[in-house]
């Protein structure tokens, strides 16, 4: 992978996760970061130029879904915290 694709690649990953720990809501922040994660992590070792021009015009595809949906999420939410989302929650592990 060429080192402008590579800096592509992490600038994408980064913003992906910032807008992600965006949602309102802890189970869809959740899920979203994970998806990104996991997502990222399948698709580490292609080396295909091709398949990963399109991965990453996937993935600008699924940034934009995601501000969507933050933005859905915070203007129209009237969400309930979680119990994890307490501030005086501490798992004891």
């Amino acid at each position: 992978m060429a080192a402008s694709t590579r800096a592509q690649v992490i600038s994408l990953y980064r913003v992906m996760l910032r807008e992600s720990k965006k949602f309102p809501s802890y189970n869809y922040r959740t899920y979203a970061l994970r998806r990104v994660r996991d997502t990222f992590r399948a698709n580490r070792k292609v080396d295909d130029p091709r398949a990963v021009e399109r991965l990453i015009e996937e993935g600008q595809q699924t940034l934009a879904l995601i501000q969507r949906q933050v933005t859905v999420h915070t203007h129209a939410s009237t969400f309930v915290r979680t119990v994890f989302e307490e501030p005086q929650f501490s798992p004891s592990l």
